[in-house]
Formats: structure tokens, C-alpha cells, sequence
């Protein structure tokens, strides 16, 4: 029953009546002392609580929720190593530019500083990692916190928020109030770009000969993808989606010019090397897009538009800085776009297309079938992507089977694909699967999964299982932490240090698998499934999609030689893209000159 305004009540109950008051319906947690106040009255709430098997999970979870929902995800840890666990993830939004409200116990007020049990300055340690962060002694001041760090998690550039309060703040009592009062003093973000800008972008746009639009993460955030398209077919520009916004752009469009970046399509790769002008949207000129920073795109000039000033020439100096939110600049450059049109300055593109379908035509992406007869992992995720559902959501890992998955899945709608970008986090597939699924429950969600990753956090299919998330797993298992092996193998002459998964240094008896991913799956309330053989790969994956009342977990043995291509080494100049390994694509054109 909702809590009276006037009403005393505990900072516990002040706190689970403010999470209901701002719309959370789903929260991911783990008990403990300093936190269990909060438990109480979170046993009669209306909120959906999640126990996870540990907290990294918890906070995976509530990305994965925030990211397929459109929703803030909320986790819930206690005091010290509770709360410590929950930083991976928490970096991993913040990277990631996900909307997170983390709310940890900390000890009795009194007790800060003292090195009590299970104390931890988690908002010390998390400063450089969150929004804003808070520390609450005080139990008045509860719903105003939680009003404020919803509001800063979703507002503006969107990232996590954390929320420490003392145990005696949980335990003493206040009158509450709501709604509180927002003041936040110097947080007023810019959405609204500067018309001026705006003109002079739109007539960069119309006097390019190569122009790209590059598009990041920051067009999903804005829900800006249905202006992005209007934009695109209106400039007749090539578009290039990062890793973070693959489906905010169709893939099957034909003016898409696939993923830019160390293993991104060589067209996309090349198109942003050689173009004249790049429209970044929502996008921040990051190490893995533009390679060696001083060789990328020496020839175009920069329309940088971002909601966050900050990374506005924060990499590459802008010629036209826009700051603003992707929704309204793409709003407001489409308006722009077609007063230039229609005074009779239209860009004409038709050579830079010519190039760009010559590359796309001569370096497709692709990949050869092993010899031996073996699974090949591209082939697997391929199919995977053909067979599942319309609008099935996808989770993946870091690593090889993240760049396959990118590749040879095809992302035509928003919302679709989740995956650890900015940190690298091995280990998000499965707890971001069940956040989607439980935030979305009415859509297919398929983890993409490596053998190593699998390992970091399978413990949440349990979760899974007991809760009625029935997810789908994929297991990429190639007995190897794959792509530390490719950089072994390309830039260590083949010295395979500790990256062999299936057996430790004395080897393992033939045929023995450590673990048994079905075994292992089966004995977490899972059905657990193998595919070795091409012949019942398609066989395999439709029995996985048929089976919609428990989590399923398909353990496909690959071929552990499989390489990612095409790939930018780390360090090198975007110029010296591989198509495949010892293949330089030769572009036998003058577009740079």
C-alpha cells in the first residue's frame, strides 16, 4: 500500500517508497547486513526483486534491463565487498553511457571511517566511474537523493548513479514527503543545439564531395533513430554504425556501410580514412574507431555533435562543435539540410559511391569453413541470427564471438544488441541477457557467449531458472580465451601462454571437457545442449528456440583456429586495414589526394 505524504516511516521504507514513486518495477540485489533494513518493507513492495548469485551479475543485469527496456536499471548490494562487487559493472555503464542507479548499505554513520566490518568507501572508489554519487546519514533526506539520482542517471548524457546510505539512516525514522524538491546546482544540460551550428553543419554537408556520417551510441540514447534515417536518405551520405549503435541504422540500408573500427568492415574503415567531412552523432572519436589518432581521416574536416561538452574535441578538434541532444541536432540538420537543398546547393556523391561500392563489393565480409569438417564460429552465429525470432534481442560477451556476432548478425531495429563496449567487460553476456529478458519478457533474448567469458558469471542462470527468465545461451567454445589466442598467434609467434581453457599444464585426457558446459547448465535447472557437427547446427539451434519455459544452453565445439578479420592492429594507422590475414586491400584510387 503507497505510503501518505506526512506519514512517519523508516529511512528503509522512505527509501522503497521512493523507488515505487519514480517507476522502478525491477531491481537486482543481494542482502546483507548493512542493506537489510531495506529488505523489510522491500517484501511487501510492488517492485520485482531479482536475487542474483552475486553482484557483478546484479549490475550487469540492470544494464541489460536499462538497455532493452529503455527504462533506468536499478541494483541493490550492501556495504564493502557487496558494494566493491558492484564496480565492474558500474564502470562498465559508465563507459557505456547506460542509465544505473546503484544503492548500496553502508555502515552506521558513526562507524564511517573507523574500518568497521564491512565498511568500504564505495563512494570514494566509484567518483571517477559515476555521474554523481551521494553518501546519505540523514533518513529526511532519502526521497529528495533518490528523486535527484534518477533524475541525473537518465538526464543529459545518461550513466550510472550511486546511492550509499548509513544503516542508521535505514533504521531512524522521518516524516515523508514527495515529491521533493530537484536542486542541483550547476546540472543543467544542453539539448537544444545552437542554430548557428546547426547552418554551418548543414552546409559542410552540401559542399562535401566524401562525406560520412558516423553515428555512436549517442543516437540509441536519444531515441534519435528515426530522424537519423530521415537525415541519411535525405543527405544520400554513407552511414557508419559503431559497436555501440549497430541497429540505429538498418544494416539491409543501403547507404549502411557497416561497423567503423580495429575489426570493423574495411568499406566503413576506409570510407572515414578518405572522406572529406564526418558527422560524428553521438559518437566520441574513440582509440578503437580511428586507430593511431594522428593518421585518422587527415583529410575531412569534423562536425562533432554530443549532448556531453566534454567530448567534444576531446580526441579530434571540431570544426563545427554541436553540443545538443542526438534526437534535436539530427532534428534540427534535417530542417537545415533541405533549406540548403532547396536554394540549389545538393551535394553530388556519385564518385564517392562509386568508390564505395567498389570497396564493399571487392572486401565483403566473410569467412572460409575449416577444412576439417569442424564448426566454424562465424557460421554458427550466423545461423543463430537467421533462425531466431523478428525483434530477438542479443547479449554479447567480449572477444571473438562479440566482433562475429556484430558482423554476421544483422541489426535492422533499435534496442536489439547489448554488449560491454567502452570497458571490455568479459563476463556481461549472461547477466545483460537476463536483465533484457526480464525487462523485455515478451522478446527472444539470445546471450552470444565465449568459453572464457561464460566462466566469469554462468552462476546467474540459476537466477534464471528460479525466476522464470528463460533466456538462450550460446556458448562459442573453442577451448581458448579466443582473441587473447589471435594476438598470440599474429604477434607472438604462435607462444600460447595461459590462454588454453580445457586443460591446465599437463594437458587432459582426450575427449574430457572441464567443465561439461551441459552438465553444468543441466545442474543449474537449465536444458543444456551440444552441437559438433555443421550437419545439425540448424537442428540444434531451432530445438533451442522451440523451448520457451526454462533457460537453454547450447554448447557449440568450434574450430579453435577461427580469426577475426578484418582487423586494424593495435597502435597501427587505420591505412594499414587487413581484409584477411596478409591481405592489404588495394584501393587503386585517389580520394586522399
Amino acid at each position: 500500500m503507497a505510503k501518505q505524504d506526512g506519514e512517519l516511516l523508516t529511512g528503509a521504507e522512505a527509501l522503497v517508497e521512493s523507488l515505487e514513486r519514480v517507476g522502478v518495477e525491477v531491481a537486482f540485489g543481494i542482502p546483507g547486513g548493512a542493506i537489510l533494513p531495506a529488505y523489510d518493507p522491500l517484501f511487501d513492495s510492488t517492485i520485482r526483486h531479482i536475487l542474483t548469485r552475486h553482484e557483478q551479475g546484479a549490475g550487469h543485469a540492470a544494464e541489460g534491463y536499462a538497455l532493452a527496456s529503455g527504462r533506468i536499471g536499478v541494483c541493490i548490494a550492501t556495504s564493502g565487498p557487496g558494494a566493491t562487487n558492484l564496480v565492474t559493472p558500474i564502470a562498465n555503464a559508465y563507459m557505456d553511457s547506460t542509465p544505473m542507479v546503484a544503492i548500496t548499505g553502508q555502515v552506521n554513520s558513526a562507524a564511517i571511517g573507523t574500518d568497521a566490518f564491512q565498511e568500504a568507501d564505495i563512494v570514494g572508489i566509484t567518483l571517477p566511474i559515476t555521474k554523481h554519487n551521494f553518501l546519505v546519514t540523514d533518513a529526511a533526506e532519502i526521497p529528495q537523493v533518490i528523486a535527484q539520482a534518477f533524475h541525473i542517471a537518465q538526464s543529459g548524457r545518461p550513466g550510472p548513479v550511486l546511492v550509499d546510505i548509513a544503516k542508521s539512516a535505514m533504521q531512524a525514522r522521518t516524516t515523508f514527503a514527495w515529491p521533493p524538491t530537484i536542486d542541483l546546482p550547476g546540472y543543467h544540460p544542453v539539448t537544444k543545439p545552437h542554430a548557428k551550428q546547426i547552418r554551418e553543419a548543414a552546409k559542410l554537408i552540401a559542399q562535401a564531395k566524401r562525406p560520412v556520417l558516423y553515428v555512436g551510441g549517442g543516437v540509441m540514447k536519444a531515441g534519435a533513430t528515426g530522424e537519423l534515417r530521415v537525415l541519411a536518405e535525405l543527405t544520400g551520405a554513407p552511414v557508419t554504425t559503431t559497436l555501440m549503435a549497430l541497429g540505429s541504422f538498418p544494416d539491409s540500408h543501403p547507404q549502411h556501410v557497416g561497423m567503423p573500427g580495429m575489426h570493423g568492415a574495411v568499406t566503413a574503415v576506409t570510407a572515414l580514412q578518405k572522406a572529406d567531412l564526418i558527422v560524428a552523432l553521438g559518437a566520441r572519436f574513440d582509440d578503437r574507431v580511428t586507430g593511431r589518432l594522428d593518421s585518422f581521416a587527415p583529410h575531412a574536416k569534423i562536425v562533432h555533435a554530443d549532448v556531453d561538452p566534454a567530448e567534444i574535441g576531446k580526441n579530434r578538434a571540431a570544426d563545427v562543435p554541436i553540443v545538443g541532444d542526438a534526437r534535436e541536432v539530427i532534428a534540427d540538420l534535417v530542417v537545415a539540410v533541405q533549406a540548403e537543398h532547396d536554394e540549389g546547393r545538393t551535394g553530388d556523391y556519385r564518385d564517392w559511391w562509386d568508390s564505395l561500392n567498389r570497396w564493399r563489393d571487392t572486401y565483403p565480409l566473410g569467412y572460409d569453413l575449416p577444412d576439417d569438417g569442424s564448426l566454424s564460429p562465424q557460421q554458427v552465429i550466423q545461423r543463430i541470427g537467421q533462425l531466431a525470432p523478428e525483434g530477438t534481442i542479443y547479449a554479447a560477451g567480449v572477444g571473438q564471438h562479440q566482433m562475429w556476432a556484430s558482423h554476421f548478425i544483422q541489426f535492422e531495429k533499435p534496442a536489439t544488441w547489448l554488449n560491454s563496449g567502452g570497458a571490455g567487460t568479459m563476463g556481461y553476456a549472461v547477466p545483460a541477457a537476463m536483465g533484457a529478458k526480464a525487462g523485455r519478457p515478451d522478446a527472444a533474448v539470445w546471450a552470444i557467449d565465449g568459453d572464457g567469458c561464460f566462466q566469469m558469471t554462468n552462476q546467474e542462470l540459476a537466477t534464471c531458472a528460479l525466476n522464470n527468465i528463460p533466456i538462450k545461451v550460446a556458448i562459442i567454445n573453442n577451448g581458448a580465451l579466443g582473441m587473447v589466442r589471435q594476438w598470440q598467434t599474429l604477434f607472438y609467434n604462435q607462444r600460447y601462454s595461459n590462454t588454453v581453457l580445457h586443460s591446465g599444464p599437463e594437458g587432459a585426457p582426450k575427449g574430457t571437457r572441464v567443465p561439461d558446459f551441459v552438465k553444468l547448465s543441466e545442474a543449474m535447472g537449465c536444458v543444456g545442449l551440444r552441437c559438433e557437427d555443421p550437419a545439425q547446427l540448424d537442428a540444434v539451434i531451432e530445438k533451442a528456440n522451440s523451448i520457451n519455459d526454462r533457460p537453454v544452453v547450447v554448447d557449440f565445439i568450434v574450430h579453435e583456429d577461427a580469426m577475426v578479420w578484418p582487423m586494424v592492429a593495435a597502435g597501427t594507422s587505420n591505412d594499414e586495414v587487413m581484409a584477411a590475414r596478409g591481405v592489404r586491400p588495394d584501393f587503386g584510387d585517389n580520394e586522399d589526394d
